[in-house]
């Protein structure tokens, strides 16, 4: 089963602050009077009873003491940042497994925590973005791939493993073969938006029949980098989707845009250590 965190965030941040406003308006006020009305008729003062009667009842100091930290990572996580850890290849080169990233919650509009639902908007994805998302087939499930098609495109893919948009191929540039892959992979520059970025394709894996997609309005045609060894468009199925929305992702699916790695800890854990060596910016 899988844990819906950004619930789980909404009900705890609530039930805190429910418990800090009842002190606020009730718990306080109680004790005050208590606190008043002993010092009025006690003859002599006990440090300890009047401790006592200033002491918060348990659940209320918990909340109130969990329900700042709560409220500042609840605005964050759903407003502005939220991170990510890689958890496949089908980034590779430009993410490896292991990767810890930080990805920009407002950077296509603000929306509402859980509901997921738009309520201002900000801007648009762009093509070349590297975006997180919702998996179309298990909206349980976060995805991570970049942008090739925005709406009203034609996306080819055709038998040489080459990407056309509206019918104009996108730049590439073959740097040479993948360190220690005795040439059966090789790396490239790609230039789907404004700067280039790297993407890897294997010499002898899924060679197949051009293939062309319209992407239709408010919907996205997404790509891994690791071109030969990616679940993306152009290999979702499901049959509960009606044809002409096959492989894309729709605007109320996005969670925001990848923009940096900040970490990296290759699995296993227990016999790797965290590294910064390839924190920076995600292109």
């Amino acid at each position: 089963m899988t844990l819906n965190f950004p619930l789980i965030l909404v009900i705890a941040v609530a039930v805190t602050g429910f418990l800090a406003l009842l002190d606020v308006v009730y718990f306080a006020p109680r004790r005050r009077a208590a606190i008043a009305q002993y010092e009025k008729e006690a003859v002599a003062l006990n440090s300890e009873v009047r401790a006592r009667l200033e002491k918060e009842p348990l659940l209320v100091e918990y909340g109130k003491s969990f329900f700042p930290v709560l409220a500042v990572v609840f605005v964050l996580r759903s407003f502005i940042v939220e991170p990510f850890q890689i958890p496949s290849g089908s980034m590779i080169p430009t993410l490896e497994v292991g990767d810890f990233i930080l990805v920009n919650k407002f950077s296509y509009g603000i929306r509402l925590p859980v509901l997921d639902k738009k309520i201002l908007e900000i801007d648009d994805p762009k093509r070349g973005d590297v975006m997180v998302f919702k998996y179309p087939e298990d909206t349980r499930i976060n995805y991570i791939k970049r942008v090739v098609g925005l709406p009203g495109d034609t996306i080819t893919y055709t038998a040489d493993k080459r990407i056309l948009v509206n019918g104009e191929p996108v730049a590439e540039h073959f740097l040479g073969d993948e360190p220690g892959s005795l040439g059966s992979a090789g790396l490239y520059t790609e230039q789907l938006g404004a700067e280039e970025h790297y993407i890897r394709k294997e010499a002898r894996r899924r060679i197949e029949p051009e293939r062309e997609w319209h992407v239709p309005a408010d919907h996205y045609f997404m790509m891994g980098d690791n071109r030969d060894n990616s679940k993306d468009s152009r290999y979702w199925d499901d049959p509960s989707i009606p044809f002409e929305l096959q492989g894309m992702v729709p605007d109320e699916y996005i969670v925001g845009k990848a923009f940096a790695i900040w970490l990296t800890w290759p699995n296993p854990k227990f016999s790797s250590l965290p590294s910064f060596s390839r924190v920076g910016l995600i292109h």
